[in-house]
């Protein structure tokens, strides 16, 4: 049983020694405990100090690409290296590394697909009055699009077996935490959240540097991959609405018509059609929409098995074979056509 700890890391040269140092390196029912570091564009010595704390594996973006990239980015890499359950965890040592067995423990024991780590937002000190005020409420909207049960729905510190993470296929391009959950509800994945602990902090969050950008991106976000998964449901409520608003100026219309007077009222029968076309068109658009969601679960279907196939023959996306894995080796890709990830040399 081999477990990976990815850390998106950007430039974070300072905190990464004393992330590293807080992983424990031996875990009941683990064999083998592996540190992966997925460097997003870093300008400091982040990569430099990862050689030097002897990192298993590194990868790196040629430029920053974002923290769900960068998430998407050590997931597969972690796969391609046999990792049978990943950890999630952030570079600014946000999170107690002695949580990991805890974290980890539903998978281990068989009863989840996916662990969250609860923060507990309430107790962090650091944490104002407001702030923990939009985790709870964004965390209470979130369990209810994704049909979890995650008191802290954007917690960094995950757990996720191996079977888990070949299904999740992350698009966004602000945070995976949001569309991770609403994806594993959708695939009727077991989620289950345990408390775990903090440390102080380090330095001020780069997802929350604007309230009003944050909740923006973050709503967005929330539509967006609710709409992708659930669009019969979003545009059945659009189209409702609008029909229901379209009927107010008809029945109007209707009512000073069969009175006598309804020569003067044409405006609300104009408005009033107006807005009943425009909700039914909602309602075709919700139709397609649904359809078109059927083929996109076909698509996912076809990545999975792709994906597993790929593992099986053990090639990594820069031609090294995993151990392991087949000896099948891909041809080695030039640094113009090597996409935008770079698989560093593993250590020994």
């Amino acid at each position: 049983m081999k477990l990976i700890v990815q850390i998106p890391c950007l430039n974070e040269e300072e905190t990464l020694p004393q992330t590293v140092a807080d992983i424990p390196r031996n875990i009941p029912g683990i064999d083998k405990v592996e540190i992966l570091i997925i460097d997003d564009g870093s300008t400091d010595r982040t990569v430099a100090v990862a050689r030097e704390l002897g990192i298993d594996h590194i990868v790196r973006h040629r430029n920053r690409k974002g923290l769900a990239r960068a998430f998407r980015t050590g997931i597969d890499s972690c796969l391609r290296r046999g990792a049978d359950i990943i950890v999630n965890t952030d570079g600014d040592n946000q999170y107690c590394g002695a949580d990991i067995p805890k974290l980890i423990a539903p998978i281990l024991d068989g009863r989840a697909d996916i662990v969250v780590g609860d923060r507990q937002t309430h107790t962090i000190p650091h944490f104002s009055a407001f702030k923990k005020f939009l985790q709870k409420a964004g965390s209470r909207v979130i369990r209810r699009l994704s049909n979890t049960a995650v008191p802290d729905a954007v917690s960094g510190f995950r757990a996720m077996s191996r079977d888990a993470a070949l299904h999740l296929n992350i698009v966004s391009p602000f945070s995976y935490t949001i569309e991770m959950l609403i994806q594993a509800g959708r695939k009727y994945m077991s989620v289950e959240s345990v408390p775990i602990r903090t440390n102080s902090m380090t330095r001020e969050s780069r997802l929350f540097t604007s309230i009003p950008k944050f909740l923006e991106r973050s709503l967005t976000t929330m539509v967006r991959m609710y709409s992708m998964y659930r669009p019969l449901k979003v545009f059945f409520a659009i189209g409702l609405l609008i029909t229901l608003l379209g009927t107010v100026p008809v029945v109007r219309f209707l009512y000073f018509y069969i009175s006598g007077d309804g020569t003067g009222h044409v405006q609300s029968l104009v408005l009033g059609g107006a807005l009943l076309v425009i909700g039914f068109m909602a309602f075709m658009i919700g139709l397609v929409a649904d359809l078109i969601s059927f083929n996109r679960q076909l698509l996912e279907m076809t990545l999975e098995k792709v994906r597993r196939i790929e593992l099986e023959m053990g090639i990594l996306e820069d031609g090294e074979a995993v151990p392991g894995g087949a000896a099948l080796r891909a041809e080695p890709k030039t640094a113009a056509s090597s996409g935008s990830a770079v698989t560093l040399p593993d250590k020994g």
